[in-house]
């Protein structure tokens, strides 16, 4: 066999230069990239952990971005709070200034205004925006929060950001939290208005004025009894209606205790203001439900230890209503007067009804107070709980704990509401209360100013199915009916209509838009409920209280009046529910109404009144000292709501710090992994280098042998 050149270069040179080349290259690639590998081939290992760690970086990128925006949002909310209770600090400073009673009118107006200017400065924080995105609305950036009247426009959405896996922080405080949240440690408290005082010596009653002293004696010769008129909303929803007949030698304090009776045991604390005004304070925390009206009445001509008769339009225990004519000046009544003293009056419209003339006897038969084109009740309809029962023992709650309290909807069942008091025992458990045969009354005026008067039945399925019925011919008595119809043709039972099929007859009838008679067909009844609303629109109002917008007029021509047909007999049930009440002011309540309550606070001082006072230019003002309870109230709501706001801005801080430091631990892990250490590249560089040198030196030498010397 010859040995030639090319046998050397193939055994020896060839394959150790690609080896080396390699090589070469391989750590000229890292030094230049800063890589150890460049492609998966490389190392599948290596690659697959960097990706791992790549899509790391992605989500902590994610969750950094995310934060940050947030903890922008939140720490601006922070800020504002602050100033909100800075804001509110110098209102409680100065309402404690104006119930010292050290201050004159021309003091009381000075407060008032910097109050008025104190509520703007709160409106308009209420209305901070960051980056064109209001703080306040909820998901509703986009929406002013506060509209000049304090009403709220935004939502209850939270928003969220994404700080981890399947992990997120709130990071902004809704305005239905702060300007209309509920404080479930808050007991509701309510007072009547008017200023009572002894009739003998016009002193302010107390405890122990006696019943004679505080309706007075026009015949000495004749010992009367008094009636009080007592009607009111348990904290549990329920309503009661009760007379309570007391003798002349009875103190008012017999009468708090009989009030209390109604309520039931040790529900309600029952006392008199230094006003001689009734206040009453629920015991059980966080219920809005509690409420009351009362009204007194003595027949002076009526000797109940002789056994007269009270004639009957005196003041007996059936219809209110034989109140009408009533005396209620003291001074002018006569020993053959009704006399009747009122504890609560409110302002509202009369309704047309007999007891027109005597504003504290009518409770819940008044209009709906009118604005321009609008008319608006004054009753929050309220969810409650409702019970089944068996032999009256409650075994299911059919609204749960979360919902109770809260407003109705248009999709909430009366029923939900409503205190039923028919008990109905089927041969199936569940027994339950029902609506079934429950009427409402529903009285006034047409858009075009016509007077209408509609009765509202309901009933189950079994007997028919709920129906209204108007007087078509004017007569003052309703003679046509028609048939109330479910979206699927069905007629509406009494436990299951809603709130919105309510909405609809009355929004029917005052716009004078009427279905074909009974029995009719339900798609002429959709189609009419249709046709009414080019006309007009009745709706449920934020805190829950039925309005109805006139869309033809400005200023609408239409009233309306809608109550219990029970309201007026105390011989029959209470009322099972209350759209629209001359009823007793609230002073406390769980329910947080913000600029509505800042409004109540400011009239106080304007009206000059220490404690609420009927005969004030405001009627329902509720005194100077009240709204300093009342502002307690809303400083304790926006500090545990502010404590929130921190909290959420502390915790999307340490995320974002904490976010931070796992970024950089991810990089350099990261780094660790794939990125070309680059002293040892070179060093490894430099030794291949002198291989390769060391290699061609020595393919160089051997070439150079002949064969001769290499044999």
């Amino acid at each position: 066999m010859r040995v030639n050149q090319s046998m050397y270069y193939s055994n020896l040179y060839s394959p150790e230069n690609q080896k080396l080349n390699n090589q070469l290259f391989d750590v000229n690639k890292q030094i230049a990239s800063g890589l150890k590998i460049q492609y998966a081939s490389d190392d599948v290992t290596t690659f697959t952990e960097t990706m791992r760690l790549d899509n790391e970086l992605t989500t902590i990128g994610q969750i950094k971005q995310s934060t940050e925006s947030g903890y922008k949002v939140s720490n601006q909310t922070d800020v504002t709070m602050n100033e909100f209770t800075d804001s509110m600090n110098r209102m409680r400073t100065l309402l404690v200034q104006a119930g010292n009673g050290t201050n004159d009118e021309a003091s009381l107006d000075a407060i008032s205004a910097e109050l008025r200017g104190i509520e703007k400065n709160l409106k308009g924080l209420a209305n901070t925006s960051i980056n064109g995105q209001y703080l306040f609305s909820g998901s509703a950036v986009d929406t002013k929060p506060i509209a000049e009247d304090g009403t709220y426009q935004g939502n209850d959405v939270a928003m969220n950001a994404f700080i981890g896996s399947n992990n997120y922080q709130q990071y902004n405080i809704t305005g239905a939290d702060l300007f209309l949240g509920e404080e479930s440690n808050v007991r509701r408290e309510v007072t009547t208005n008017v200023v009572n005082t002894n009739l003998i010596d016009n002193t302010v009653i107390t405890p122990s004025t006696t019943i004679g002293e505080y309706m007075g004696d026009k015949d000495t010769t004749k010992l009367n009894q008094s009636h009080f008129y007592v009607r009111g909303t348990k904290s549990d929803g329920s309503t009661f209606k009760d007379v309570i007949d007391l003798n002349e030698d009875a103190t008012m304090q017999d009468l708090l205790d009989r009030i209390e009776t109604n309520y039931g045991d040790n529900t309600v604390n029952v006392t008199l203001n230094t006003s001689g005004q009734i206040v009453i304070e629920d015991k059980i925390k966080g219920s809005s439900k509690l409420d009351f009206h009362i009204v007194s009445a003595v027949d002076y001509n009526a000797d109940y230890t002789s056994g007269v008769a009270v004639p009957a339009d005196r003041a007996v225990v059936s219809d209110i209503d034989d109140l009408d004519t009533a005396q209620t000046d003291y001074d002018t009544a006569t020993a053959s007067d009704v006399f009747v003293r009122e504890f609560t009056k409110s302002g509202l419209n009369a309704t047309g009804t007999a007891a027109q003339n005597i504003e504290g006897i009518v409770y819940d038969r008044a209009e709906f107070t009118q604005e321009g084109a609008t008319l608006t009740a004054n009753a929050p309809q309220i969810l409650k709980k409702t019970n089944y029962m068996v032999n009256g023992t409650s075994i299911v709650d059919t609204i749960p704990p979360e919902r109770e309290n809260g407003f109705a909807e248009p999709s909430t069942r009366l029923s939900e509401v409503a205190d039923a008091k028919t008990e109905v025992t089927p041969t199936t458990i569940p027994a339950t209360y029902t609506l079934d045969g429950t009427t409402f009354n529903l009285e006034g005026r047409t858009i075009g100013g016509s007077d209408y008067t509609t009765e509202i039945h309901l009933q189950s399925t079994a007997n028919g199915g709920s129906y209204f019925s108007v007087d078509t011919n004017g007569d003052g008595v309703v003679d046509t009916d028609y048939t109330m119809f479910n979206v699927d043709g069905s007629v509406v039972d009494a436990d299951e209509m809603t709130y919105q099929q309510l909405m609809d007859v009355t929004n029917m009838v005052v716009t004078d838009t009427l279905p074909p008679a009974s029995p009719g067909a339900d798609s002429d009844y959709h189609d009419t409920v249709l046709k009414s609303t080019y006309l007009g629109t009745t709706s449920l109002t934020y805190d829950g209280k039925l309005s109805f917008k006139d869309l033809t007029s400005p200023i609408t021509s239409a009233s309306i009046a809608l109550y219990d047909s029970n309201s007026d007999d105390f011989t029959a049930d209470a009322a099972v529910m209350s759209f629209n009440a001359n009823n007793a002011l609230t002073v406390r309540d769980p329910k947080t109404d913000f600029f509505k309550t800042i409004d109540d606070i400011i009239k106080s001082v304007e009206n000059y009144s220490s404690y609420p006072d009927a005969n004030s230019d405001y009627e329902r003002n509720v005194g100077i000292e009240n709204a300093i309870a009342m502002m307690d109230d809303l400083q304790d709501h926006t500090f545990r709501t502010q404590a929130v706001s921190g909290a959420q801005s502390n915790t999307l801080n340490s995320t974002l710090e904490r976010t931070e430091i796992l970024e950089v631990s991810t990089v350099s892990l990261r780094s660790s992994v794939v990125d070309a250490d680059l002293a040892e590249a070179s060093l490894q560089l430099s030794q291949l280098t002198l291989n390769y040198e060391a290699m061609l030196s020595t393919v160089g030498k051997v070439s150079q042998l002949s064969l001769v010397n290499y044999l």
